[in-house]
């Protein structure tokens, strides 16, 4: 019999989640829902939280530390960082646009979500406070005090990315003999975690079926709930299809000599296996082959910029990020002020560099996006039934912006090898 994959159960999860919870609202079994169904999402969603810190050191560590190449590769490496850097951006600005112009959260009924538990009303506290905090406040606070106490709380986690950072750069600039065991070491953890993150995606159609089912019967039969996420979905498509038919040919066509249509046509194998796998990391091979044998990109290029690439450059992953959280927070009735739009900025650029290029990673580093503004992080329950295609779509962006990174520097650099006609 042949086994179904898991986005299938994914979705199989989410519409029986929904089913039940149209059912449990009509025979009103709320009390039996919230008792013994409810906690088995909450469960779910303290195991994104308990690797969130662990998988975002171990993955910057080790992305920040792999750049020992830099000291041959110097010139090409400081190219490719500041495109991935300026695209990501880029793309974080136009989910910001996109959600604040269209208000996907604002057809939620907000007397119907519960905020009235202890921990959600100490976070939209926090939140208040913060918005009456100077403008370079969230500059400040990415400086920890105590990296033992910023980890302690997913909301310090911007202070943890700070720390890896500094902590892998250390480590570059030691020679590899000094290193080589603790390279090792945080090879050995990441490879841990990307598991534990494996485990914890089997257990998530029953996760997403007791956060749904919850939801729904919090919600009742309201229609609000489907209008918000079907513009929600919309918002973040609007998005990424920007990414992929205005801001990618732009800079193919600013930077290179190939026609957006031929490089399009090239890479199209690998951004249909980065929409089956949901995984940058499983398309890897698959880029680099495509890169080099039908787009010219030089394999010194390639070799460098992609495998980079799948480590610090998620634009999709960045836009989405982006989305959810304004999103969530329109949900919940939380207005977002500058800097705290600012903070999504800069904390969604630097999330995805810690993102591992695997299947789910978006939505464990979503939990530090919404720490970072003070957004309760069980509004993940609102998106999570549609993540699984979108995560799908916004690997094939992440893909994408790889594949465009590494042509442009190759072009800039003389390494393209031919150029399609």
């Amino acid at each position: 019999m042949k086994k179904i994959a898991l986005h299938w159960k994914i979705i199989i999860g989410m519409l029986l989640g929904v089913v039940y919870g149209l059912i449990a609202s009509k025979l009103l079994w709320t009390d039996f829902t919230n008792d013994w169904i409810k906690p088995w999402g909450v469960i779910f969603v303290n195991l994104l939280k308990l690797i969130a810190v662990p998988l975002v050191f171990a993955s910057l560590v080790k992305g920040v530390a792999s750049l020992s190449d830099i000291s041959r590769l110097s010139r090409i490496g400081a190219k490719t960082i500041a495109f991935y850097l300026i695209s990501t951006v880029v793309s974080v600005a136009i989910g910001l646009v996109l959600v604040n112009v269209i208000k996907p959260g604002s057809d939620f009924d907000k007397s119907s979500i519960d905020l009235t538990n202890k921990n959600t009303s100490e976070k939209i506290i926090v939140a208040e406070t913060v918005s009456r905090e100077g403008p370079l406040q969230f500059v400040v606070d990415i400086v920890p005090t105590n990296i033992i106490n910023a980890s302690a709380n997913n909301s310090n986690m911007l202070q943890v990315i700070f720390f890896a950072i500094l902590f892998g750069i250390s480590m570059v600039m030691l020679p590899d003999e000094n290193t080589k065991f603790v390279k090792g070491f945080f090879d050995g953890i990441n490879d841990i975690i990307l598991k534990i993150v494996d485990l914890i995606m089997l257990i998530s159609p029953y996760g997403v079926f007791a956060l749904l089912a919850s939801l729904v019967v919090d919600f009742g039969a309201s229609s609000s709930l489907f209008i918000a996420l079907a513009k929600y979905s919309i918002t973040v498509i609007v998005g990424l299809l920007l990414m992929i038919l205005v801001i990618y040919p732009s800079i193919i066509k600013s930077f290179t000599k190939i026609n957006y249509f031929n490089f399009f046509k090239a890479l199209s194998p690998a951004q249909m296996l980065a929409f089956s796998t949901s995984s940058s990391a499983a398309t890897l091979p698959v880029t680099m082959e495509r890169c080099e044998e039908h787009l010219g990109v030089s394999e010194e290029i390639s070799s460098f910029v992609l495998p980079l690439g799948a480590t610090i450059n998620m634009d999709g992953t960045s836009l989405y990020q982006a989305v959810a959280a304004v999103f969530i927070a329109q949900a919940f009735g939380i207005d977002l002020e500058l800097n705290q739009q600012l903070t999504i900025v800069l904390t969604a650029t630097l999330a995805s560099i810690g993102a591992a290029a695997v299947p789910g990673a978006g939505m464990v580093m979503l939990v530090i996006v919404l720490g970072a503004i003070n957004v309760p992080a069980e509004g993940l329950a609102l998106i999570f039934g549609v993540d699984r295609i979108l995560d799908m779509l916004r690997t094939v962006v992440n893909v994408t912006g790889d594949a465009t990174v590494a042509t442009v520097v190759a072009s800039s650099e003389g390494k393209l090898n031919k150029i399609p006609k």
